[in-house]
């Protein structure tokens, strides 16, 4: 399901057709902005991450999209925020390879290394990643 306010999107993820949606919306809203095929893969590949760890761990959450400028450059913030369990060991779950599940553990890594800016908060209450990119 979508909610949208002008420029903002807010996408709800539960299910993997929520991430598709969640993909697609993104990929609208950075085409706009002019980013480059390339950019456009590598914010669709990131969004599948984060947005594939709120179906698995949190079962339920939201990715938000907006438009940010950083002087003439254009770029699409992504916040993606869930009420789960938080991450117990959030600088382990940064690592390549670390996994609390049966995945290859490149999922937040992968997802902070395609954006240009990322931030991760947990705790018990749930998990809330913000990550930038700008495109080129």
């Amino acid at each position: 399901m979508l909610a949208s306010d002008g420029q903002y999107v807010r996408v709800q993820i539960r299910t993997d057709a929520d991430i598709v949606g969640a993909r697609q919306k993104a990929r609208e809203m950075a085409t706009a902005l002019g980013f480059s095929e390339m950019e456009l893969a590598v914010v669709a590949t990131a969004i599948s991450e984060v947005a594939r760890n709120i179906v698995l761990y949190a079962k339920e959450g939201d990715i938000e999209f907006q438009p940010v400028e950083n002087g003439a450059a254009a770029g699409l913030l992504v916040v993606a925020s869930d009420s789960g369990p938080g991450i117990k060991d959030p600088e382990m779950a940064l690592k390549d390879g670390y996994s609390s599940g049966s995945g290859l553990g490149l999922g937040l890594p992968g997802a902070r290394r395609l954006m240009d800016e990322f931030d991760l908060e947990t705790g018990t209450g749930g998990t809330t990643i913000r990550m930038t990119k700008w495109s080129r």
